[in-house]
């Protein structure tokens, strides 16, 4: 007689909240700017400074760089995925498709594992 193979414990048990990382941190514009402009005014050290803050230090001297490159205006924004105002349609159904990829392989292994515990 064939032995069952049980799923193991990641596929059953779902996250818990306490397995969740730390969501990340968000700063104003207007926060790393003083932030920057007290580096400099003030020639603060920049690791007590960013103790202050509760910041790493590198993340000052980021901030620098992006106002020394950027104009005034223009808000600082870091790389990385564009707000969902911005994307295009296509991107959205995309973004939409791949989501609903993944569901449906979620929905097929779990099918697969339904089956396996009626025979």
């Amino acid at each position: 007689m064939k032995k069952k193979q049980l799923p193991s414990k990641r596929e059953i048990i779902p996250a818990t909240p306490t397995s969740t990382t730390k969501p990340r941190a968000t700063y104003d514009d207007e926060f790393k700017r003083k932030a920057v402009s007290r580096l400099r005014t003030e020639g603060q050290n920049a690791t007590n400074l960013a103790a202050e803050l509760g910041i790493r230090r590198n993340m000052l001297y980021k901030w620098a760089d992006k106002i020394d490159k950027q104009a005034p205006d223009v808000p600082l924004r870091s790389p990385g995925r564009p707000s969902s105002d911005e994307l295009t349609e296509v991107e959205q159904l995309r973004r939409d498709l791949a989501r609903a990829h993944e569901e449906l392989a979620i929905l097929k292994k779990f099918d697969a594992y339904l089956t396996r515990l009626k025979k």
